[in-house]
């Protein structure tokens, strides 16, 4: 399928989708938005892809922000409240996906750009990336997930200073205030995403899902009933031949052979 703003490659079982809008430092207009959405919807039904990572096309922006022209055009607060729902609905399909979505963050991630990729599930950065939520800048406020994520990521007190001040932070403080996980050379970062892919899908896809499942679900719950979610995961993927096979390919010294039943 054919798409006017995303590349969308294969290297393997890892998806790389490319947000291709350089001109304009990626931004995310409505398009942007209406093409992810479909193409997770695709690579999902896909079994043959296992990974996705994503990332911005050009070593200037990862996303710099949503299409500020198309925010400038919102006439009444209904049109706000679908954009929101629009970004909304693109976070959704990235965390509940069954794929496990690395974020490769090239240059500027700010605004709508950093809450899409906090919406993934491992975040790595260039080391020229910067990052922050400018939107009290332009008098809004965040509205594709990121006064919610962000705490989640942060803590109030990193969230608060990012989301009521508008300053941008660089990768090494991003990493420090766990927005990022890891930093690289520009020159490594895709490759390194890529790697990290290949390594996660050449695990057990069920157990993959189920994890996902668990950590998303987990972190909106008391410890208790979470443990409880553990436990009845635990015992539906025990119950799988993936877990058969990877016991047994441990035991005899050989690589599992998942087939995702």
């Amino acid at each position: 399928m054919a798409y006017e703003t995303l590349l969308v490659d294969r290297d393997g079982p890892v998806a790389i989708i490319t947000i291709n809008r350089p001109k304009v430092l990626n931004a995310l207009n409505e398009l942007v938005l209406a093409e992810l959405s479909r193409a997770f919807d695709q690579l999902e039904a896909d079994r043959s892809v296992l990974a996705v990572v994503i990332t911005g096309a050009g070593e200037r922006a990862f996303v710099a922000g949503a299409d500020i022209g198309e925010l400038a055009a919102l006439a009444h607060a209904k049109a706000g409240e679908e954009k929101a729902r629009a970004g909304h609905e693109v976070g959704h399909k990235m965390e509940h996906s069954r794929l496990p979505v690395i974020v490769a963050i090239n240059g500027y991630a700010l605004g709508g750009g950093l809450e899409l990729a906090m919406a993934g599930d491992v975040r790595l950065a260039s080391a020229n990336a910067k990052l922050g939520q400018p939107e009290v800048n332009l008098g809004i406020v965040a509205g594709f997930g990121g006064s919610q994520r962000l705490p989640r990521l942060v803590g109030q007190g990193m969230a608060s200073y990012l989301l009521l001040s508008g300053e941008q932070i660089s990768a090494d403080e991003a990493k420090q205030a766990n927005l990022v996980e890891k930093v690289y050379p520009p020159d490594q970062l895709l490759p390194e995403a890529v790697k990290l892919a290949k390594t996660i899908a050449a695990k057990g896809p069920l157990a993959i899902a189920a994890t996902k499942r668990l950590i998303h679900k987990g972190m909106q719950t008391d410890l208790h009933s979470a443990l409880e979610l553990e436990a009845v995961e635990f015992g539906k993927i025990s119950a799988t031949k993936d877990a058969k096979e990877g016991t047994k390919a441990f035991l005899e010294k050989r690589p599992a052979d998942f087939t995702g039943h």
